[in-house]
């Protein structure tokens, strides 16, 4: 199954995500920022289990079964650019600006901000086109609890 789903994310032209592959991706990417500094917190996992239940309408069993899929997507997934230009192709401007919105969420869940966590923000916030501004905006909703 991942397989072939890295296969067409990767791809030199991937094919512009279904709705399920693209909750995948986003949930995988959440995984990576949270595993950047080396530390996947218990704080982390609540927050991407909460995330991907509220963004996606899932039970708990459903959104644990999405985080389990998107965690072993991402230790298998090769490099962040093409796994996050797939969801750049395939979701909205402002709905990517609820996915760095999300992003920060697992960032700043452990109350804690590495180095690494901020590096693969700024990366990501390039490559899913949204402006440093506006990441900034989202971060700030977050810190005041929004």
């Amino acid at each position: 199954m991942f397989a072939d789903f890295l296969k067409r994310l990767t791809a030199p032209e991937p094919e512009p995500l279904a709705d399920d592959d693209a909750r995948l991706a986003l949930t995988a990417l959440l995984v990576r920022v949270a595993r950047s500094d080396g530390d996947y917190a218990e704080e982390e996992r609540r927050m991407i289990g909460k995330i991907a239940a509220e963004r996606f309408g899932l039970s708990p069993f459903e959104a644990q079964k999405l985080q389990s899929e998107a965690e072993t997507l991402e230790a298998e997934a090769p490099d962040t650019v093409r796994f996050t230009r797939a969801i750049k192709d395939a979701v909205p401007y402002d709905d990517r600006l609820g996915v760095i919105e999300a992003l920060w969420k697992v960032v700043l869940a452990d109350g804690v901000r590495d180095d690494h966590e901020n590096a693969l923000m700024r990366l990501a916030t390039n490559l899913l086109g949204v402006s440093d501004v506006d990441s900034g905006r989202a971060r700030r909703r977050v810190e005041a609890g929004g």
